[in-house]
């Protein structure tokens, strides 16, 4: 494949325009639509379509557009990597990871592999399911800590480290603290809620499906998870949280369980790396190893 040409193609679906792209390149109109002609001959398919006075991708043109993004991307993440080590001589090891691991699993690794290996320099990102798996395959991150039953990405290996239960949390004084109710009852109090993309609400939506009853109200949404526990504590409202995030919490008594009739919730963990990834550096497999021994 050209590979030439497929970056002229990139730049052209990233401006969703071929004048535009041309003059980001600083190249003339007609050199950039016989590149991409010519790679659609290549390839033998069509990529670009007219749409009104403009183009369009063509769903081939959005699949290799999405391909190339990340392969671009790792071509920027080994020029990072090269340019990390002449200028220390140090490995970077790049962590994206959703909220839960990051503040209760993550720090307590990191502090023991830095012991380790206190040269490597580590760079964690937080970040929602959706957000992590994005940086992950576009080589923005080394590996990736996800809490995700399902829905899992085609071209991330998973590999599953422990589960977590999830309570139910209200304030301490709530009239339902301590009780037992039905999943339909709970789901009748305003729920803090977290954001787009994070797997929590996905999977409490997910529950709620399950057992055909409505979603909760919001009444509250936060980017956070614990940001959303101290708006329970504070007085407001009824969530879905780790119980590594809210015990702390329940021993204060700032918030108070709600069960569930014949009901106990527990989530995965996963560790998440790109599939068919062959080689990795010494920092990678050496903390890889420090997670292993630590569950």
């Amino acid at each position: 494949m050209n590979l030439h040409a497929l970056r002229l193609f990139t730049k052209v679906a990233e401006q969703n325009s071929v004048s535009k792209a041309a003059q980001t390149l600083r190249i003339s109109q007609p050199a950039v639509t016989i590149q991409i002609r010519n790679l659609e001959r290549e390839l033998g398919l069509t990529l670009l379509e007219s749409k009104g006075r403009g183009i369009a991708l063509t769903q081939n043109g959005a699949f290799l557009f999405k391909q190339a993004q990340r392969l671009f991307d790792l071509e920027l993440d080994i020029e990072n990597k090269v340019a990390q080590l002449k200028s220390t001589g140090n490995e970077e090891l790049q962590i994206a990871s959703t909220h839960v691991p990051s503040h209760f699993l993550l720090p307590k690794w990191l502090a023991h592999f830095k012991q380790v290996q206190p040269t490597t320099h580590i760079h964690l990102k937080t970040a929602n399911s959706q957000q992590v798996i994005e940086e992950l395959l576009h080589y923005q991150a080394d590996l990736a800590f996800i809490v995700k039953e399902d829905g899992h990405h085609p071209d991330i290996t998973y590999q599953f480290l422990m589960n977590l239960d999830y309570w139910f949390i209200v304030p301490d004084q709530h009239p339902l603290a301590g009780q037992t109710v039905t999943l339909a009852e709970l789901m009748q109090q305003p729920f803090v809620s977290r954001e787009d993309g994070s797997s929590t609400k996905e999977f409490l939506n997910a529950l709620c499906k399950v057992h055909k009853i409505p979603p909760p109200k919001v009444g509250l949404q936060l980017d956070g998870i614990n940001e959303s526990i101290h708006a329970i504590a504070a007085g407001y409202g009824t969530m879905l949280a780790p119980s590594i995030a809210a015990s702390s919490f329940l021993l204060q008594q700032q918030v108070a369980r709600v069960f569930i009739k014949d009901m106990e919730i527990q989530r995965p963990i996963y560790l998440c790396t790109r599939k068919n990834e062959q080689q990795h550096s010494p920092s990678f497999h050496s903390f890889l190893h420090i997670i292993n021994e630590s569950i």
